[in-house]
């Protein structure tokens, strides 16, 4: 019902079906022979197990009976149009929920692109440490920065990688996913004289002021 009135989404859907359609081809793999001969040999040996057979149910006799009957199965209808209600408002709900987080990621990388696309941006890459590389790019008109990673450690159980501005007081700018070992971050907030950014590790929630020395430190590419 959404899709018929939405042609946002369909289209959405239309391209998932293609990218879909060309994925399928590409991972098919062709069965050997001897799986196939195997399958082929079970089927012509294995019986298919009948239907469950269910007994009849014989409603009460009498006028009484009768109203008994009926109420109870007025009140199965309504449990069951109950719980069918609420399947479909966790499925509602959950839709709403996936279809929140796409769009607040759809708007985190417009933003990102925006600033890699800026005509005055500065990019700078350096190795982090164990095989790491990290990428800041820097627009001055914008007053905005965006760092990538690429390669790094899962940080530990209940800890996080924030990321600060190196502005003399270490000012927060974000945390990172801790499932994503490669990411691009719109920092957040004005560059505002910054000169780099670092990378500090901290309890899960992140922390105002750091509790670690940098794990590293970028410093942003020269005008």
């Amino acid at each position: 019902m959404h899709l018929a009135g939405c042609a946002s989404c369909a289209l959405e859907v239309e391209e998932f079906s293609e990218t879909l359609a060309r994925l399928g081809p590409a991972v098919a793999v062709t069965p050997t022979a001897t799986l196939r001969a195997g399958v082929t040999e079970r089927i012509a040996t294995v019986r298919q197990e009948p239907p469950p057979t269910m007994s009849p149910v014989r409603a009460p006799r009498g006028r009484r009976g009768l109203q008994r009957w009926s109420h109870w199965a007025l009140a199965a209808c309504l449990a069951g149009a109950v719980g069918l209600g609420g399947v479909a408002a966790r499925q509602y709900e959950r839709a709403g929920q996936a279809r929140q987080e796409t769009d607040r990621a759809r708007a985190a990388n417009d933003a990102v692109a925006v600033v890699l696309a800026a005509p005055d941006a500065r990019v700078s890459t350096s190795r982090l440490g164990g095989g790491a590389v990290g990428t800041v790019v820097v627009s001055a008109s914008l007053d905005r920065a965006v760092f990538a990673a690429a390669g790094m450690a899962p940080p530990p159980a209940g800890k996080v990688y924030q990321l600060r501005y190196d502005d003399g007081t270490m000012r927060s700018v974000g945390l990172m996913d801790p499932g994503a070992t490669a990411e691009a971050t719109l920092l957040d907030g004005p560059v505002d004289g910054a000169t780099g950014v670092g990378v500090t590790l901290e309890p899960a929630g992140g922390s105002p002021r750091p509790t670690s020395d940098p794990v590293a430190v970028l410093a942003f590419p020269e005008a």
